[in-house]
């Protein structure tokens, strides 16, 4: 079973890598970009029963490794 993780900043979190890459977009004559906001995708392969245990077992490994959940928002998606 195939699943991708999102991991985002939680909203009022200072984002300076996403700042860093918005002025880098300016200088290459990119306009109009505003707002960027930078985040990890985890495409995952997970063996499991069914997809309430797939997610489930991911939303564990979200909480104990893969988000920083006092900053970050994660989302789960099965596919």
């Amino acid at each position: 079973m195939k699943a991708r993780i999102i991991v985002t900043l939680k909203n009022g979190v200072l984002d300076p890598q996403g700042k860093a890459i918005e002025a880098a977009l300016a200088s290459f004559g990119i306009a109009g970009v505003e707002g960027v906001r930078q985040g990890k995708v985890f495409d995952v392969e997970i063996d499991a029963a069914d997809a309430a245990t797939a997610e489930t077992t991911l939303k564990t490994a979200c909480e104990k490794l893969l988000a920083n959940t006092v900053v970050e928002n994660y989302a789960v998606e099965i596919a």
